[in-house]
């Protein structure tokens, strides 16, 4: 997953070394790291994390917390002493945060034109008015690499032409990636086989 400054995130904490660390970062109020983890290994750039609430904890440990991203960090040096992977990093920030409003205006129309639902059926929630708005509507697109990319790019007006050249194409994308969904579980045959588990 790919966490974005200013954004929520839910998760579900079920495994015995996060059960761990989130009650530590609970009990310190201190943020954890979030990186893409990909076949070749994790990415050495992510977002902190804070907890903002715990949603639900069962009596086994498990709990359902929602976060928010702060600051973006890269990886400098990383700790495996503990059950859970440690890190030094290094905070970074945006080196040109302002956006020219027709910038913002069009990314935004943009947007509202790949999501047509009402926003309030959105199941996120956008901050139109925030001074990262790139951040904020890309939480709306599930493709993590792009989201990734966002995440490294250290310029909010870069960050908004990139998602304004992505979005125009993202319904027929998300079309395609459906498709292929479909036929992979046809085998190219229209009809249906049970996936291998």
């Amino acid at each position: 997953m790919v966490l974005l400054p200013g954004t929520q995130l839910p998760l579900h904490i079920f495994e015995e070394r996060y059960k761990e660390m989130i009650g530590e970062a609970i009990r310190d109020q201190s943020v954890f790291g979030i990186v893409l983890a990909m076949e070749r290994g994790v990415v050495n750039l992510g977002c902190a994390a804070r907890v903002e609430r715990v949603l639900d904890t069962a009596a086994d440990g498990q709990m359902d917390i929602l976060t928010v991203g702060e600051g973006r960090f890269e990886i400098s040096a990383l700790n495996q002493e503990r059950a859970f992977l440690r890190a030094e990093v290094n905070f970074f920030a945006d080196t040109e945060t302002e956006a020219a409003e027709d910038l913002r205006e069009r990314v935004s129309s943009l947007f509202r034109a790949a999501f047509p639902s009402p926003e309030e059926e959105w199941p996120f929630l956008v901050d139109f008015t925030h001074p990262q708005l790139s951040f904020q509507l890309a939480q709306g697109i599930p493709d993590l690499e792009f989201r990734q990319q966002l995440l490294a790019t250290r310029s909010e007006p870069v960050r908004l032409r990139k998602l304004g050249d992505f979005l125009p194409n993202y319904q027929r994308r998300q079309a395609a990636a459906e498709q292929i969904k479909k036929v992979a579980h046809t085998n190219g045959h229209g009809r249906h086989y049970p996936s291998s588990s």
